[in-house]
Order: structure tokens, then sequence, then C-alpha cells
């Protein structure tokens, strides 16, 4: 055991600190999906047609792709507590700007912003507990952690929904940024220091060494294009669905649409002992078994204007299957190397930030030309390349590397 591993006493983690980990999370990955519902409001509101009111959720998946990129690295580099603090005060200033935008422009700024604050706070925590957590545990801690991710990104649809037909879509924005203020107080008492030492390296060096991570790391590789296309996928069936829903002959409130997060809740949760299963060697045929789930998704989901109950077991296939991928791949990624969780996990939610961007813009294109139907078949398209990119790269046996030299 090297000393890095060694310091991580006790080798369990506090069951309430790991619940408070995921509830933050939670809260925190919420503010990047909170708009995918209400985009027909929205739309409505600043007068952009259906075609381009998905580049409200590619505003936020651009400031994704920053966080990525600039700030969530920066946990190698800094004191990681200190980091979400100030993380924190950064999305509550952003959430505020969107509440009151009043123009286009205004918004999609602070689109941006919501989405580097969200997404640096969700990723810094998940870094967090993987340092946390000792090697033997990590697949259970991530896999916790993951969990409220997704059970925050699927809840953020349900919220969503109510509050804007109680108070308007921006009072969702609104009540956020005074959670976002009340977890700051929280984790700024409850957080222990790291246990894992800064790296020795420059602003510049650490940036430069994610590029270094990409180029030779196989895991990190195999499992960035798989993430992607996971995500994409999912977004494509989260970013259209509210068009169709919310038309005839369904013309369902905010709510009722928001509440199919909950179904997505059921299969997420489902999933929740994947990082188990990762921890006993079983990643690669779980990673398999969870692509065949949302490939089959499809079919019933392709089957909603003949009977929601169709849509309700679609749900909760794709959610399971995604879920089940996410946390296998961090575990996966995480065991590489220790001492580099911040750039790792930066590195992978990139291919997150690409697939999610681009499946919401595809898939609302997509609905204005062929309906339903052609967003179906753009999800099925996009996983039935996932499982088949899976296959062929099951029989690698990526070489492990040494770590990361202070110049690179």
């Amino acid at each position: 055991m090297n000393a890095a591993s060694s310091q991580r006493l006790p080798l369990r983690v506090p069951t309430p600190l790991v619940l408070l980990l995921a509830i933050c999370c939670a809260a925190s990955v919420a503010n990047v999906y909170y708009a995918q519902p209400l985009l027909d409001a929205i739309a409505s509101d600043f007068n952009i047609s259906h075609a381009a009111v998905g580049g409200v959720v590619t505003a936020t998946q651009v400031g994704c792709a920053l966080a990525l990129l600039l700030v969530v690295p920066l946990g190698d580099l800094v004191n990681r507590k200190r980091l979400i603090c100030v993380q924190l005060v950064f999305l509550v200033v952003a959430l505020i700007v969107v509440g009151i935008s009043a123009s286009p422009v205004v918004l999609l700024i602070g689109m941006v912003c919501v989405g580097m604050a969200g997404t640096a706070m969700t990723q810094g925590l998940i870094a967090y507990s993987a340092t946390l957590a000792h090697d033997s545990e990590r697949g259970r801690v991530v896999g916790a952690t993951q969990s409220g991710v997704v059970v925050g990104l699927l809840m953020a649809r349900s919220l969503a929904g109510v509050v804007t037909d109680i108070a308007g879509w921006r009072w969702v924005y609104f009540m956020s940024s005074l959670f976002a203020a009340i977890m700051l107080v929280v984790l700024a008492r409850a957080l222990p220091l790291p246990h894992v030492q800064p790296v020795a390296l420059t602003y510049r060096k650490l940036l430069r060494s994610m590029f270094s991570l990409l180029a030779r790391e196989r895991v990190l590789q195999v499992r960035g294009i798989i993430g992607l296309l996971m995500f994409a996928a999912f977004s494509i069936f989260w970013s259209a669905l509210v068009l169709p829903l919310s038309a005839l002959p369904f013309s369902m409130s905010h709510t009722q649409i928001g509440s199919f997060g909950l179904v997505g809740a059921i299969g997420a949760l489902a999933a929740a002992r994947a990082g188990h299963l990762a921890d006993r060697g079983l990643g690669e045929w779980t990673t398999g078994i969870a692509l065949i789930c949302m490939l089959a998704c499809w079919i019933p989901i392709g089957l909603m204007p003949h009977s929601i109950a169709f849509l309700i077991a679609g749900i909760i296939l794709l959610d399971m299957g995604g879920q089940a991928i996410h946390v296998i791949n961090q575990s996966m990624i995480f065991s590489t190397r220790s001492e580099a969780h911040g750039r790792l996990v930066g590195c992978y939610m990139l291919f997150y930030s690409a697939g999610s961007g681009l499946g919401a813009v595809l898939s609302t294109w997509i609905y204005t030309k062929a309906g339903w139907n052609g967003v179906c078949a753009l999800g099925f398209t996009v996983s039935a390349v996932a499982l088949v990119f899976w296959a062929l790269t099951l029989r690698t046996n990526p070489a492990r590397t040494q770590p990361l030299r202070a110049m690179e």
C-alpha cells in the first residue's frame, strides 16, 4: 500500500458524511438540469422558437465544459474544502442572475455561469469522496455519492415543474440560490480537511497534465467515449420529452411532466449497487448489461403515443442503465491515479458535457423535423453505437502507467 493510501484511515468513510455528500451533489447538479422541463416556458417568456430553445441547455453545458477544464482540476492543486466553499458563493450569484435575467443574452450568460458553478461543485464533491475512500470501498463511496447526483438530476425536473406551475420558472432559480447558501454554511462546518496533500504543480502545468492524462490513460479514453455516448442518449430523451407532453393530445402541466423524473429515480436507485460490482471486478460485464438496457429502452419510449405506461417502462430502463454506466466509469477511472482525482474527473466529465450538449441541440432540432419518432430513432442509434464500441474495446487490457511527473 502506498503512502497516500495508508493515510486514508479509517477504511470506511462514515455513512452520515457519505449521505451529506450525496445530498449536496444532488442539490448542486440539479441546477444544471432545471432548464430542461422549462424550455417551453423559457421560449414563451423570451420569444425563442422551439428549434432554438435547446441552446439554453447547450449554454449550460458550455459552462460545464469550462468548469471541467479550468476549475475542477484545481482540487488537485489547492485545499478542496476551501475550493468548494468559494464555488458555492459563485453558484449563489449565478442563480440569482438567471432569475432576474431580462434578455436572452443575460439568460445565456447566467446559464453558462450556473453550468460552471454547479458542475464544479458536483464534480469537486465526487473527487473529494474518492479521496476520502480507501481503494477497497471506493466503488461503494463513489457509487453512493453518484446516486445523489442522478437522483438530483432527475428530481430537478419534478421540482422545477412544481415551482414553475406555482410561481413561474424564475423562482426555480431563486429557491435554488437559497439552498446553495444553506449548503455553504453546512459544508463549511461539516467537511473534514482532505487527507491527500495538493500536488506541487503550477496552474499552467496542472492544466497541461490533463492533456497527458487524455493521451496516455487508455481507461480514461475508453470509459470517456462510452460516457459521451451514454450522456448524449440521456440528453436526447430528457431535452425533447417536454415538447410532445406539453402539446396535444397530452397537454400536461410542468408538474406532471416533471413527475417523470421521479420514475427515472426508481431506475437510478436500482443501479446504486453498480459500484459494489465494480469493486468485485465485474465492471465490464455490468457495463454491457447496462448498455443493453439503454438500447432496449427506446422501444417502449417510442410507443409513448399509445400509452404512458410504455414511457414509464422506458424511463426506468434508461436511467437504470445510465446510472450503472456512470458509476462504473468513475470507479474504473479513479482507480488509475490516486494523485490526480480532480484532473481525472475533469477529463472524464468533459466527455459528459460534450455528449449532453450535442444531445440537447440535436434532439430539439430533430423533433421539429421528424417528431417523436425521429427523437427515438436518434436515441436508439446513439445507444447502439455505444454498445458496439464497448464490445469492440472489451478485450483490451489497458496497461497501467506511472504517476504523472511534476513537469507534465
